[in-house]
């Protein structure tokens, strides 16, 4: 049976005069809720849009356009404008104006300036397990691979009126949290169980939601949640990365049901390959984990599709997802074609119009 998945988008609000972010995220949200099921974010300038959840990626795709075009349209209606980028690319947002939300203001008073860059938007995979169990032994099993959904999926190369110099600015950034990124490899749920426990002792967590690793079991559903991926500026590559998302998690089932919980690839090799798909994107190497070495991020990206073959083949969603990874490589990720917009006349406004046009292309 093919896994269920529901998708979660997050979305900036964005004045098109200015260009710059708007902390108008309550007018877009009064303007949509009876249309979507749209809701706030940790920052007033954020929205995010939720579809129900189905197993067909073509279903996925008319839902994910249609939450686009209707968060959009709501906007529009309140004189502003949405846009897919992982991070502001202009505005004033440090410290950034919190939604009205007591659990919000207590992760300030225990955070602090990290709440500073907290203005990120990504996209949230959430695919059907057994349990919770089966969730951690996957995670074990994506751990090689989440480097090369974020190069992939890189969509925020400038924040706040400069260029970072990397393809995700948003991945580096949230990568401070005490808890976030790839998650630790666990040889059995129980030391998953003790890492949560020690983890609330310390004071680190708010609450059981603030366990931010890129791959977890899901606080309030039977899934495992995939959070690695810059909110693509496109919606052929999220249904691209949606598609690889939920082929890595069948395969993953697949081996966990043999007795196989994953190769443990060491955290200090895992966090250079973050940072090297973080910095180049698609643009330069990424790093095999499994064998310690450099190869062109297209190449890894085709190991990737390589590793899934069998699940998207039995999902039916070979072709789709083969077709939409060879046009993602030929034109390139969110963050390439920002940098190409503002190469054109130097000019970061004309990226935000960019970025405007294309969220519901």
């Amino acid at each position: 049976m093919v896994p269920l998945i529901g998708i979660e988008e997050e979305y900036l609000v964005v004045d098109p005069r200015t260009r710059h972010v708007a902390p108008r995220a309550a007018d877009v949200l009064a303007a949509a809720t009876d249309v979507l099921d749209v809701v706030q974010e940790i920052t007033r300038f954020q929205v995010e849009a939720r579809t129900p959840p189905s197993a067909d990626l073509g279903e996925l795709g008319s839902q994910l356009r249609s939450a686009r075009q209707e968060v959009a349209s709501a906007a529009r209606s309140c004189g502003l404008a949405v846009v897919a980028s992982g991070i502001p690319v202009l505005g004033n947002v440090m410290p950034p104006p919190l939604a009205d939300d007591d659990r919000y203001h207590r992760g300030r008073t225990l955070y602090r300036a990290l709440h500073d860059e907290i203005s990120i938007c990504a996209l949230h995979v959430h695919v059907d397990v057994p349990d919770e169990e089966h969730a951690v032994y996957v995670g074990n099993h994506l751990r090689p691979w989440l480097p090369t959904l974020i190069a992939l999926a890189a969509n925020s190369p400038f924040f706040v009126g400069r260029d970072t110099g990397y393809a995700s600015w948003r991945v580096i950034s949230w990568g401070r949290w005490p808890v976030s990124g790839a998650p630790p490899y666990f040889p059995s749920f129980g030391d998953y169980e003790l890492a949560v426990r020690a983890l609330t002792d310390s004071g680190v967590l708010l609450d059981a939601k603030t366990v931010y690793w890129d791959a977890r079991p899901s606080s309030r559903l039977p899934t495992v949640e995939i959070r690695v991926a810059d909110v693509p500026l496109d919606v052929s590559d999220s249904l691209t990365l949606i598609g690889l998302i939920r082929a890595l998690v069948v395969t993953a089932l697949a081996a966990v049901e043999r007795g196989d919980r994953g190769l443990p690839i060491p955290a200090e090799v895992l966090r250079a390959a973050y940072w090297r798909a973080a910095r180049y994107g698609l643009t330069g190497d990424s790093m095999d984990v499994r064998h310690g070495t450099l190869v062109p991020a297209p190449v890894m990206a085709g190991r990737l599709l390589e590793h899934v073959h069998k699940a998207l083949a039995e999902a039916g969603d070979l072709t789709f997802v083969q077709e939409g990874l060879d046009r993602l490589l030929r034109k390139g990720s969110g963050a390439m074609r920002q940098r190409r917009v503002h190469a054109r006349g130097h000019d970061l406004a004309d990226v935000v119009d960019d970025l405007i046009v294309a969220t519901v292309a």
